[in-house]
């Protein structure tokens, strides 16, 4: 089939996620046959540069040898099999691996090797990690014989993902208004942003007033608040909104401090995209849930994970009472995908990967800044191997249709990103040479420049 036919019969069965109508109805868009590396190919063979890799998930690029044999290989022996009463040797496995990587209390370091004080519990994308976050934070409550204790507090501009309950504590008026009556009630927290303060502060100075909302909601409600959620040092879909560290850190104290629990959705900034495992790593911060997913695989598979602290999960016992966490997903924990995520793990361990991000994250930022000073940018920021730069009106044209037309503009240029708003950001595999990241960053100032 040739290109067109694959385009006509999508425009009559496909329903694209988060695309308009008539994105997908007049435009000649890609249709993408394979990926290799870095880069995605078209059904013309036509090489994109998967800039965003393929929404914030492949961290290690496309077709990785490793992870194909993984995948290939578990599918041969067990393509699925419940975690219901039963196990099997990849969820065990990964599950295992995965609480290695947290900070352990019970030792006199911040932050250990290995850790037996967590729980994992898997399922199958983003959305569905934080929805499990979200009961077992009020199943937690209700175990301990305080059930008053169900609201959360959530940062304004969040995104986690687009459940019901992951809507509520992320809801985006441009994406979820139809959905608001179904929605219950959360606390909103100020949103910071270092690179564009609403104070007008500078992040290596300031006191962090921007927590002051949060301060003062839990000092009001905290009896009724079963957690905090929030997006650890970026909030990704509000437009790469990055906050400092010490934030991150004020957010925590104020859990401790009023005894609510603290959820962190690691799901876009996880796996390295920071320049370390995990985004609250920077805040020193030891949260009681974090939710994972995207990178858990590579990218390769559906597959998520909500990792729990082992005070909490020891509340969900049967006896005396019955407190089971009656909640769960067909293809939790599958074979297939763990055998990709324990896969990824060992890639991650053997070639470096987050240290190379964050070697080249810092190459990203000396590239970036010329972008600065250039007309109709607000704002350029940068978050380990992740950089967005912030368009203002310009010429008559707003923010977004400046964004939307650079878009455009790169993927004649042969460069695949998709932009959020007014905000034109770059988030390329954590393999990305960085030869191509600094051709990549000419090209986005070339687009700048082109699309003024």
């Amino acid at each position: 089939m040739n290109t067109e036919h694959y385009r006509n019969l999508d425009r009559r069965y496909l329903w694209h996620p988060y695309s308009r109508h008539s994105a997908i109805r007049d435009t000649a868009f890609p249709v993408i046959v394979r990926g290799e590396g870095i880069y995605l190919f078209d059904s013309d063979g036509r090489r994109y540069l998967d800039a965003i890799s393929s929404w914030w998930a492949c961290n290690l690029g496309h077709s990785h040898p490793r992870l194909v044999k993984a995948i290939a290989s578990q599918a041969q022996c067990l393509q699925h099999s419940i975690l219901g009463n039963l196990s099997h040797p990849g969820a065990i496995e990964l599950a295992a691996r995965l609480v290695e990587l947290f900070p352990d209390q019970a030792t006199p370091e911040r932050y250990a090797k290995a850790s037996r004080c967590r729980r994992v519990f898997f399922s199958g994308d983003g959305a569905s990690a934080v929805e499990a976050a979200l009961k077992m934070a009020v199943q937690y409550w209700y175990n301990r014989g305080r059930p008053e204790r169900r609201s959360f507090v959530s940062l304004g501009n969040a995104y986690h993902g687009d459940t019901l309950g992951a809507v509520s504590v992320g809801y985006v008026p441009e994406f979820h208004a139809p959905f608001q009556p179904l929605l219950f009630p959360v606390y909103r927290a100020e949103s910071p942003c270092c690179g564009t303060c609403a104070r007008g502060l500078r992040s290596d100075t300031c006191a962090q007033e921007c927590i002051a909302s949060m301060a003062d909601i839990l000092a009001k409600h905290a009896p009724e608040i079963a957690a905090v959620i929030v997006e650890p040092m970026c909030q990704g879909a509000a437009g790469m909104r990055i906050y400092a560290p010490a934030c991150l850190e004020k957010m925590a104290a104020l859990c401790r401090e009023h005894d609510v629990l603290l959820i962190a959705d690691e799901i876009a900034m996880g796996y390295g995209r920071t320049g370390r495992m995990f985004a609250f790593e920077h805040a020193g911060i030891d949260p009681d849930i974090v939710c994972l997913g995207k990178g858990l695989t590579g990218g390769y598979l559906p597959m998520s994970a909500t990792v729990v602290r082992e005070a909490l999960y020891e509340t969900f016992a049967d006896q005396p009472i019955d407190h089971t966490f009656y909640h769960g997903h067909t293809f939790a924990g599958n074979p297939v995908a763990a055998a990709a995520a324990l896969e990824t793990l060992r890639v991650y361990e053997e070639d470096r990967i987050v240290a190379r991000a964050r070697e080249a994250g810092e190459r990203l930022q000396t590239a970036m800044a010329p972008i600065r000073g250039l007309d109709g940018v607000r704002d350029v920021r940068r978050l380990g191997l992740l950089a967005a730069v912030e368009l203002a009106e310009s010429n008559g044209q707003s923010g977004p249709a400046r964004a939307r037309r650079i878009a455009a503009w790169l993927l004649q240029q042969g460069v695949l990103i998709r932009p959020l708003g007014s905000v034109v950001y770059l988030m390329p595999p954590l393999i990305t040479p960085v030869p191509v990241l600094d051709q990549l960053v000419r090209q986005v100032h070339e687009a700048l420049v082109q699309c003024p």
